[in-house]
């Protein structure tokens, strides 16, 4: 499975395209992770891509700009958790309105699927397990597809999610970290919303926000 990151918006948000190829036919097909405002780049890449769906983390705006403009290109559906369904038609829930000073407001159609705990979709050729992480927003998820984890705004290299947003809670956010990402095996890799990946061994042992 190839990972490929776009760097999207005025958040520089994280945007992973993950791909297969079928060498015998030449056939590509993918997922995107979290696609973030004007993502020009990304639809340029995925043009002749099968996408098969769009996964979202989290309901942020600075994560789900972009929606739209791949659903559009790609006919393919949309997948959150039910606690930030509605986020998506409400620029006031997912933040948009609030900073007007980066974005106008952005809203999309709803999701076509729901992500809950524990839940396994399978994309690709591959298996991703859904994890609820919340604590930076009540509906955040990470995506765990062997020994790859994208967790969007929750767990960052050597620093977590912020919680002062509506709907964060710090408590939570520790308690998706510690009882859940950190009881993952050391070597797997994390794909953060914002900046670069790290790995589960390194942020057990220097995150100065989560021991």
């Amino acid at each position: 499975m190839r990972i490929e990151t776009f760097n999207l918006g005025p958040l520089q948000t994280n945007a992973y395209l993950l791909t297969e190829k079928n060498e015998q036919t030449g056939e590509e097909r993918g997922i995107v992770i979290d696609p973030g405002m004007g993502p020009k780049r990304l639809l340029d890449r995925i043009a002749g891509v099968k996408i098969e769906a769009i996964l979202l983390t989290h309901a942020h705006f600075d994560h789900m700009g972009g929606v739209e403009d791949v659903r559009k290109a790609a006919g393919c559906p949309v997948y959150i958790h039910d606690l930030e369904a509605d986020w998506l038609t409400d620029a006031r829930k997912n933040g948009s309105l609030r900073w007007s000073d980066v974005t106008p407001p952005l809203t999309t159609g709803p999701a076509e699927f729901a992500l809950d705990e524990g839940q396994t979709l399978n994309f690709i050729g591959h298996s991703f397990k859904v994890l609820h992480t919340p604590g930076h927003s009540p509906g955040s998820v990470s995506f765990l597809c062997g020994n790859d984890i994208f967790s969007g705004d929750v767990l960052f290299k050597q620093s977590v999610g912020r919680t002062d947003l509506p709907g964060g809670r710090e408590r939570d956010l520790f308690d998706s970290i510690q009882l859940k990402l950190y009881k993952l095996p050391p070597e797997v890799t994390v794909y953060p919303g914002h900046g670069p990946k790290t790995t589960i061994g390194f942020e057990m042992a220097n995150n100065p926000f989560v021991r």
